[in-house]
This record gives C-alpha cells, sequence and structure tokens, in this order.
C-alpha cells in the first residue's frame, strides 16, 4: 500500500471538528486490545474521552483519563480503532480521520500476532507503523509516537493449533516485543516501545497473575485474560492502561494508590489494585528506570468520591 502526497494533503487538510482543546491531546489508535473487547473497559466512562469513529468507545483510553484525572493531570483523550485490524487498517482505510488535527501524543499498536499470515513475522509492522509516524509527524514534527507492544495469547500457546504451541507463555510477549523494537529502529518518528506484554509477563512470574485460564485460576491471582482468553480481562486492561499511563506521564502507577477510583468502580479489591500497579512500576523501572513518585491519592475511592467525578 502506498500513500500518495494527494491522500496525505487531503488528510491533513480535512475540516476539524469542534473539539475542546486542553494542555496536551493524545490518541490511540488500534484494535480490540485498546477498545477493551471482552470486558466491562469497553464501554466505561464513554463520556469521557472521544471516540472517532462514533462508536461509543471508553476502553483503555477512557482509563487513562480516569488515571489523569485523578492525578490533576489535563489531558485531551481520544481513540481511533477497529476490530481484527493492523496498522494498515488505519493507513487505508483512516487516515482522514486521523489527520483532522495536529496531536501532541500518539499510543498505537498492530495486530496481536504482528501478522495474519505469518504469525511472529514483524515486517508489515514495521512497515505500517512507520509510515503512520511519519504521517503524524508532518502535522506535528514534536509529536510524541509510541508504540504499544502487547501480551501473549494464551489461545495461541496452549491450544495445539495456536502459533506459539508447546512454548512458554511469555515466549509469545518476547517475540512481539523483539518486533515492536525493530520497528521503532527503523523510524527516528517512533519514540518508545510500551511494555505491556512484559508487565503482563511479570505479573504471572511474580504470582499476581495466574499464567493458564485453561486450568482454572489459582486462588488469589487475577485472570488477565477474558473468557476467550485471547482478549484482556478487565484485570488485564486495566494493567496495560497504568503501564501507559506511567510511560506517558512519567509518573509511578502506585502513585494512584489502591483506593484508586476506576479498580473501585470496576470491582476491585484494594489489594488486586495495588498488586497491578506495582507490575507496572516493575515494569517500566526495569525498561525506563523511573523513579518513584511522592504524589498517593489523599482520600480513600467511596461510592461518593468517584461516582461525583464526571
Amino acid at each position: 500500500m502506498r500513500m500518495t502526497q494527494a491522500l496525505i494533503f487531503a488528510a491533513m487538510c480535512a475540516p476539524a471538528a469542534a473539539w475542546a482543546q486542553s494542555d496536551t491531546t493524545v490518541l490511540f489508535i488500534g484494535n480490540s486490545f485498546t477498545y477493551g473487547s471482552g470486558s466491562s473497559v469497553r464501554f466505561y466512562r464513554a463520556d469521557t474521552v472521544t471516540d472517532l469513529n462514533n462508536t461509543g468507545i471508553g476502553g483503555v483510553p477512557a482509563l487513562f483519563k480516569s488515571f489523569t484525572e485523578q492525578v490533576g493531570s489535563d489531558y485531551d483523550v481520544y481513540l481511533e480503532t477497529q476490530p481484527g485490524s493492523g496498522l494498515d487498517f488505519h493507513l487505508e482505510n483512516r487516515l482522514g480521520v486521523i489527520g483532522r488535527r495536529a496531536w501532541d501524543v500518539v499510543v498505537m499498536h498492530g495486530q496481536s500476532t504482528l501478522d495474519f499470515e505469518d504469525p511472529g513475522n514483524p515486517a508489515k509492522l514495521v512497515k505500517n507503523s512507520g509510515q503512520l509516524a511519519e504521517f503524524l509527524h508532518a502535522a506535528n514534527p514534536a509529536v510524541e509516537v509510541h508504540l504499544t507492544a502487547t501480551w501473549s495469547r494464551a489461545d495461541q500457546t496452549y491450544r495445539p493449533e495456536g502459533a506459539w504451541a508447546g512454548q512458554p507463555i511469555n515466549a509469545m510477549a518476547k517475540d512481539v516485543r523483539a518486533g515492536y523494537d525493530q520497528a521503532a529502529q527503523a523510524s527516528a518518528a517512533i519514540t518508545s516501545v510500551v511494555p505491556v506484554g512484559e508487565a503482563w509477563a511479570r505479573a504471572m512470574d511474580t504470582g499476581v497473575a495466574d499464567p493458564n485460564p485453561y486450568d482454572g485460576t489459582e486462588f488469589g491471582t487475577v485472570d488477565l485474560w477474558t473468557y476467550d482468553h485471547y482478549h484482556a480481562s478487565t484485570y488485564g486492561y486495566y494493567l496495560e492502561a497504568l503501564v501507559v499511563f506511567g510511560r506517558l506521564t512519567g509518573r509511578d502507577p502506585r502513585s494512584l494508590g489502591d483506593h484508586e477510583c476506576s479498580a473501585f468502580e470496576l470491582g476491585f479489591s484494594r489489594q488486586e489494585a495495588g498488586a497491578l500497579q506495582q507490575v507496572a512500576f516493575d515494569t517500566l523501572v526495569s525498561a525506563d528506570g523511573l523513579r518513584p513518585a511522592p504524589f498517593v491519592l489523599d482520600n480513600p475511592a467511596s461510592q461518593a468520591r468517584c461516582s461525583g467525578r464526571r
């Protein structure tokens, strides 16, 4: 697929909607791994973010927005998603939507196996992420473009027909991360890789999450996958959002505290929220040397405090 100059020009010059301005605009581009398929995250607080496709999605972007609101940061959050797609779909079909404004920060990912036809092969991801990042830089040379390296799929590991069948559960995440690293190294327009798959692996390695949903969930652990053992559960998307929050804001995810409102609204225990925040922090420390932040939410989460949010 070739992006012609005419297509880029048309997308960049498309009339912008009358969107409210904020200090920082953040756009999420992705698929069901962004919009929260298979969980209550899908339509969570959808009124706090702008779905450019008008499908009523809240998803991981709404979780990120919730976290930033709670720490007093001003982010204007948007999303552009398509189920079952890689970045090639957005290049071929959604540049007119994506190009309506110059974004400050973009978070994006491709298809979960890297390539539908050739699982584990990063060639398409490298090509498409570079092209999309260059398109975004044409509108704002200062834009930060972050690639989200996604998680191991249990169905691709424990099922005999899976592309990673018979390998350790963390193998797929390592291969996916290597593909995203290759994409980032190939394009100067890409800022970083967000280590979500590594956070999932750490959660399983440290006993916070159960590594095999096919044999039940061990007591005291959470299942990061939803019922299809492919998409994330509410816990999995929460962990994804925590890692994105830490990477984009530079804040220690633990600074949200175990009384954090989204965890309360989604039905987590305080122990679960705290454990997932610790995993996100440890992952980011390992990847980026993130320093602990002193800020912690002052008041315990409660129905009164959390429902009072707009």
